[in-house]
């Protein structure tokens, strides 16, 4: 059986114009499960990751509306929460589907965390937005009281900006490693995972940041020895001049290729870049090791070279 890292993206959790309640994510997750079904039911031993953008940021705004009530939760706490979740309901739609198929396959989620180095320089320049949106005034005084780092977000409105630090280690990559080699369908790194830096007495510490959920799947792939890393997003093919009159989209990518194509600034921070980052970091680190980027439903063809972009 080939081992694959599938990196779900926000689409596969959220459905855009569907009301933000655990209800629809649920439902939303049981239509997401019966891809990963397929994959699995093709011959794949798969690993999952998944993002949380959504779903953290409404951790922290309902934190924020409830601070009369309750005390807020650090940033870092929030992220556990929604990999809690968002595991919950990847394990019950799963679960669900693989069982209507006569699949005993049982599924499990490690709530993650992922090293970070504090002196990565990611750090002195915090740039991912979270949160709810401010004027410059609430900002300012909210900067003031509780020491947050404030930045005006695309004339919306302020917001609070935290690092993306590079994923260095995966604290429970041996719990993971276990579930997989015992037939666990594994849900771990959810959002990134919880970032986390090693203090001076050599614990692990939480800290305030956003560990790209793409790079930290890439890590998961390269340490889990997997054969492909399988990156599912809105489109079918990684394209250069998206949405342009001359738009061309890709079947397969060199490193070399890709690596231009970055420089050439084809690919859209935030969004495509960290994908094709990842996709090269993987296909790098040993011969042999493919990555794939498309769809949630072209993802069987995609595996069989018949849809997405492969990077070789």
């Amino acid at each position: 059986m080939k081992k694959i890292v599938i990196a779900l993206g926000g689409n596969a959790l959220q459905e855009a114009g569907k009301p933000a309640t655990a209800e629809a994510q649920l439902e939303v997750v049981e239509k997401t499960a019966e891809y990963i079904a397929d994959i699995i039911e093709a011959g794949y031993k798969v690993v999952v990751a998944h993002g949380n953008g959504p779903q953290v940021g409404r951790i922290v705004l309902q934190n924020e509306y409830a601070v009369p009530v309750t005390p807020a939760m650090p940033f870092d706490v929030c992220g556990a929460m929604s990999q809690g979740y968002i595991g919950y309901h990847i394990q019950q739609g799963l679960t669900k589907v693989l069982r209507s198929r006569g699949n005993k396959a049982e599924v499990a989620t490690v709530v993650t965390q992922v090293l970070v180095d504090q002196n990565d320089p990611k750090f002195q320049n915090p740039s991912k937005p979270i949160g709810p949106f401010y004027t410059e005034e609430e900002a300012k005084a909210i900067a003031a009281e509780k020491g947050y780092v404030m930045k005006e977000d695309a004339g919306r409105g302020w917001r609070r900006v935290v690092a993306s630090p590079v994923p260095v280690a995966i604290e429970e990559l041996n719990a993971v490693k276990c579930l997989v080699d015992n037939g666990f369908i594994t849900v771990t790194v959810g959002g990134g995972g919880i970032p986390v830096i090693r203090n001076e007495q050599g614990m692990l510490e939480g800290t305030a940041a956003v560990i790209d959920k793409d790079l930290a799947s890439e890590k998961l792939a390269e340490d889990l020895d997997a054969d492909a890393l399988v990156i599912l997003t809105a489109v079918e093919k990684v394209s250069i001049n998206f949405k342009k009159p001359d738009q061309k989209d890709l079947e397969s990518l060199s490193v070399e290729e890709a690596k231009q194509y970055i420089a050439e600034g084809h690919f859209a921070p935030g969004s495509m870049l960290p994908k094709i980052e990842a996709a090269v970091k993987f296909v790098e680190s040993k011969p042999g090791r493919v990555s794939i980027i498309t769809s949630l439903d072209k993802a069987v063809e995609a595996l069989e070279g018949k849809a997405g972009t492969t990077v070789r």
